[in-house]
């Protein structure tokens, strides 16, 4: 089938999330500028460069997490591995600015090191960035933008040493958690190495 977008697609359901897979997650904690800790999932999230290192999650209108980074200057990414798939899920009920989604999902809330916000103490990583800007996402149309990319800078990183092999970062022992389409997920559990063309070059010489 071919659609245009501007036209639809009639079908059940629309299937441009399920096209873009599979997504981080990024596990958002924040906190307000009353103290109020908040912890929320965002299937729209990647890292966006290094040096400095830069992450980025995309919210819709008047989001918590949004708000909170642009008060408070932090935010931090907590990692989803599979045992913490139904914790995460209890994360996205759709509640008020003055609950704690830590306390609704019996989650522990660990104070940061290097950013005024807390993380998830049970995820297996977690990284801890400053806010940098908030860039409205707008369309061909100029229109009002129902969605916002938050940026930070990663000043902080957490690993538990569980979850490293030979100072690497072994998945096999953190099956992480990504958003596919619709009401989907899927587990990271294998795995494959491929050199790039340079350094196949490299490795025979």
């Amino acid at each position: 089938m071919f659609y245009r977008v501007s036209e639809g697609h009639g079908l059940p359901h629309d299937p441009f999330q399920a096209l873009v897979v599979p997504r981080p997650i990024g596990w958002i904690s924040t906190v307000s500028a009353e103290g109020i800790a908040n912890l929320a999932p965002y299937s729209f999230f990647n890292a966006l460069g290094t040096h400095p290192h830069v992450v980025g999650f995309s919210a819709g209108p008047n989001k918590d997490s949004q708000r909170n980074a642009e008060a408070t200057g932090c935010f931090t990414v907590n990692l989803v591995t599979a045992d913490l798939s139904a914790a995460m899920n209890e994360t996205s009920a759709p509640v008020s600015p003055e609950v704690d989604e830590f306390g609704l999902a019996g989650l522990t809330a660990v104070a940061g090191t290097a950013v005024a916000c807390p993380r998830v103490g049970e995820a297996k990583a977690a990284l801890e960035c400053v806010y940098l800007q908030t860039v409205p996402i707008v369309g061909r149309d100029g229109g009002v933008p129902d969605n916002f990319l938050v940026l930070g800078e990663v000043v902080a990183i957490h690993i538990d040493e569980a979850i490293l092999t030979d100072g690497y970062v072994d998945l096999a022992k953190a099956p992480v958690l990504t958003r596919l389409g619709y009401k989907d997920y899927a587990v990271v559990r294998d795995s494959f190495t491929m050199l790039r063309p340079h350094e196949r070059t490299e490795a025979g010489s």
